[in-house]
């Protein structure tokens, strides 16, 4: 009896699924010769008539000086060309400048060495060289002979949530003690646009060179946060929403990604359906019977008359969440997402200070939002952090988080030396709604 006991707690032991976490992160941060003040681009902008017609660069200016883009944002060193170098080896040496340093960043924050690294994945959407970017990792750090290793490409912005979920799958039916290595980044050197058309210059616009690295393991022990409920949903069967963001060639044939005027918009839509799927898994009971009656009301009774009265109730989520880490995609899609979810505006932020300082660095981006929060000693034991991004598709994804450990060291990371300035003043344009 109590062999046979001890057997099937053993099994239940082995089946059960794991919980995750998050041991720790670490983030690029560019060198001051890697900054691109305004001057800076307008100079390269009217020297390069050649390349970028006076059109163009009045537009990507004026588009800038409204985008809440700042002057210490970073690009790779193939930018500085004129015309800006767009070769393989270019996006191989942005490529290792960024991700060895992030890696190099979150090995230094942990107990960790890389033989004790169990899977690496990597994500970078729009550049996808011969070794792979996970075989590079591999190389660089002499990872075990037994490694896994996973690349994805055409994730987007979405892309190191995608993996966070991808590590979360693993690790769950994983004997206890794994570890996977995540990297998430965006290569610059082979996006550049040089044509005319409006909705491909945006890119050039937006984009900032960046990258962020985190170690999850199924073991609770050095770990810092614990991995919540991760939501994806995908609304790519829409037209409308599977061509707001699209890798295509102009009418020149000169490739490029081009971002619709309506994204702010589909963007928006596409959060309404996704917070029908992410609601129920972090909402309490509370809140879920809340908006259960206003839709009931709203479905027979017609509600009453004026225009909030016919309005569904929306779910507090900064009830239930303390911090947000909301994909810095642009001034627009963070106005969108501060009215859908009406948060307040120190809940966003960290977006919109992310989006002013390092700029929008794809999926990588929400670390650095993540590393504002911690920096500005906000970060408590127990405190619950919502993280949400957006890529084309269009795909929305959602994690959330429980602090089971603030950092020792606050002030490490990629806000050092710049914390202390912000939050910064943005015009009321900039801001977001009241």
């Amino acid at each position: 009896m109590i062999l046979g006991a001890a057997g099937v707690v053993m099994l239940w032991r082995a089946c059960r699924r794991r919980g995750v976490y998050l041991v720790d992160y670490g983030c690029f941060l560019g060198e001051p010769r890697h900054r691109i003040p305004s001057a800076m681009v307008t100079e390269h902008m009217r020297l390069m008539t050649d390349l970028v017609e006076d059109e163009s660069a009045d537009f990507m200016l004026r588009l800038y000086e409204r985008s809440g883009i700042g002057e210490e944002t970073s690009v790779p060193d193939s930018y500085r060309y004129m015309p800006p170098e767009r070769s393989i080896e270019a996006s191989r040496e942005e490529a290792e400048l960024v991700i060895f340093s992030a890696v190099d960043k979150v090995f230094a924050r942990t107990a960790l060495k890389p033989e004790d690294i169990d899977t690496v994945i990597v994500a970078c959407s729009f550049t996808t060289l011969t070794p792979v970017f996970a075989d590079v990792v591999v190389s660089r750090y002499k990872l075990r002979a037994d490694v896994q290793s996973v690349n994805l490409s055409g994730m987007g912005c979405s892309g190191a949530l995608i993996c966070i979920g991808l590590a979360k799958n693993l690790l769950q039916v994983a004997p206890p003690g794994k570890r996977v290595l995540i990297v998430a980044t965006e290569i610059l050197s082979s996006m550049f646009y040089d044509g005319t058309k409006r909705e491909m210059l945006v890119p050039n616009v937006l984009f900032r060179m960046g990258a962020a690295a985190m170690i999850m393991s199924n073991s609770p022990e050095l770990a810092r946060f614990r991995l919540g409920p991760i939501v994806r949903t995908l609304t790519a069967a829409r037209d409308r929403d599977y061509r707001c963001a699209f890798q295509e060639e102009d009418d020149k044939g000169i490739t490029g990604i081009s971002l619709s005027k309506d994204l702010p918009v589909v963007a928006a839509n596409a959060l309404k359906g996704h917070l029908f799927a992410f609601g129920p898994a972090v909402l309490p009971a509370s809140e879920l019977l809340r908006v259960a009656l206003s839709f009931l009301k709203l479905r027979f009774m017609g509600g009453e008359s004026g225009k909030e009265s016919r309005r569904c109730y929306r779910p507090a989520f900064n009830k239930v969440f303390q911090h947000f880490c909301i994909h810095p995609g642009g001034r627009r899609v963070l106005s969108e997402v501060h009215r859908g979810l009406s948060l307040s505006d120190g809940d966003m932020e960290a977006s919109y200070m992310t989006l002013h300082r390092f700029g929008n660095m794809a999926s990588s981006s929400l670390l650095y939002e993540l590393a504002y929060i911690e920096g500005k000693g906000r970060m408590s034991k127990g405190d619950r952090v919502c993280m949400i991004s957006f890529s084309p598709g269009m795909d929305c994804s959602s994690v959330a988080w429980e602090c089971i450990k603030p950092a020792a060291d606050p002030d490490d990371g990629p806000w050092a030396g710049c914390i202390h300035r912000y939050p910064v003043h943005l015009p009321q344009f900039l801001e977001g709604p009241k």
